[in-house]
């Protein structure tokens, strides 16, 4: 590490994404050698003591109860937002106005509106020599990032059909309370904008290819639940009364990618038995990859320019030196974890910072997903239609 100034960092919330981000700013200044220093300077969250205590936890210096006046210090370089998402557009523009630079976890907004206004504020702030970027973390699981390399070299020929799920089953229960991710004013929508977000991303990350139309479906299967008296991350206790669910608990449409390719996506947090099952496969006519994070460190390929009668899906073990970001930790064949693309994620956003280059996914890469996850909406109000996505931003 050089002897730089170092850059102070200021999360502003708490949550379940705030401790995994907090492993990721703690960890990446100690296992790889990045062009900057990097502080944990202050942690904001509503709740004066439930915030010290994660503060003393995760290990920022301070806490503090008013972004605000955080955004407005100038001690702070980066400002990292893990709140609801109905937050995000307010903190990320003042913050990129207050000349920090900001990483927001997705998806990036609520609406397409907000997330224009949050791609613009971005932009502006680029002229200045401000970085954001948005929080699409699984584009760093070693394998994903493989994937989409093998992709680029051609492994896998012409994408002909990709098959993308997002599957969870933590809403199963009935009796579980009514958390702010089940309603609509705070996080936009449910399993679509939840965990569909990251498909989408994902496909284009790892095809290079913009989706164009969709065609979908939403459901709300639970539609009333107890209300929440206390609960953090995806777990709760239930209170007195019940309050109406209004998001969707599971989405799925098809796309056509802007090769003409076919593309099936499934968001659902009524999967049973599956807890955190993303999966992606790319069919090609030269072969095919398959990724599922519930296996992270290996891939599944299959190479149809092999010999007659030696063909079939063989497993990358994902864990050697020569593998993205893999040489910074443990000697080959050692698995890395969910947390460890978080420290990724920091590595890839200190070194562009320090580099004066545009980290990625940038804020109009987000935005591209947020037309997508809107397409699908409109479709499954008007009888699952085909419904064009306006167009995108260049996929990096």
């Amino acid at each position: 590490m050089t002897s730089a100034r170092p850059l102070r960092v200021a999360m502003i919330g708490y949550g379940f994404m705030g401790a995994a981000h907090s492993v990721g700013w703690r960890q990446a200044p100690h296992v790889f050698d990045l062009a900057r220093p990097v502080e944990m300077a202050v942690v904001v969250g509503r709740n004066a003591d439930a915030v010290a205590s994660a503060a003393a936890k995760w290990g920022w210096a301070e806490s503090a109860t008013d972004w605000r006046e955080v955004i407005e210090r100038p001690d702070i370089d980066i400002v990292d937002i893990v709140t609801p998402g109905d937050s995000h557009a307010e903190i990320a523009i003042a913050a990129l106005e207050a000349g920090k630079h900001v990483l927001c976890e997705k998806p990036l907004a609520n609406t397409v509106a907000e997330a224009e206004a949050m791609a613009e504020a971005a932009e502006r702030a680029r002229a200045r020599g401000i970085r954001s970027m948005v929080g699409f973390t699984y584009r760093r699981v070693p394998a994903v990032t493989l994937l989409r390399d093998m992709i680029a070299e051609g492994a896998v020929g012409t994408v002909q059909q990709v098959r993308a799920a997002y599957r969870q089953d933590w809403l199963v229960d009935p009796r579980m309370p009514l958390a702010w991710r089940l309603q609509k004013e705070h996080a936009g929508s449910g399993a679509l904008g939840d965990i569909g977000a990251h498909i989408i991303d994902m496909t284009r990350f790892v095809t290079g290819l913009d989706i164009d139309s969709v065609t979908g479906t939403l459901e709300t299967i639970v539609k009333e639940r107890p209300l929440q008296a206390a609960g953090s991350g995806l777990s709760g206790s239930a209170g007195e009364g019940v309050g109406q669910v209004t998001v969707d608990d599971a989405a799925i449409f098809t796309g056509r990618l802007s090769n003409g390719a076919l593309a099936s996506f499934e968001a659902t947090r009524f999967a049973t038995g599956r807890k955190n099952a993303l999966t992606i496969e790319v069919s090609g006519d030269r072969g095919a990859l398959a990724f599922d994070l519930e296996d992270l460190n290996s891939l599944r390929f299959y190479d149809r320019t092999a010999p007659e009668g030696r063909q079939g899906f063989t497993q990358i073990l994902v864990t050697e030196p020569v593998h993205p970001y893999v040489s910074a930790w443990w000697p080959a064949g050692h698995m890395l974890g969910y947390e460890h693309g978080f420290s990724h994620q920091v590595v890839d956003l200190v070194e562009a910072i320090d580099a004066g280059t545009d980290p990625h996914p940038s804020f109009a890469e987000g935005l591209s997903v947020q037309r997508v996850l809107d397409a699908v909406e409109r479709s499954s109000n008007n009888d699952s239609a085909w419904t064009g996505v306006t167009a995108g931003i260049p996929v990096a």
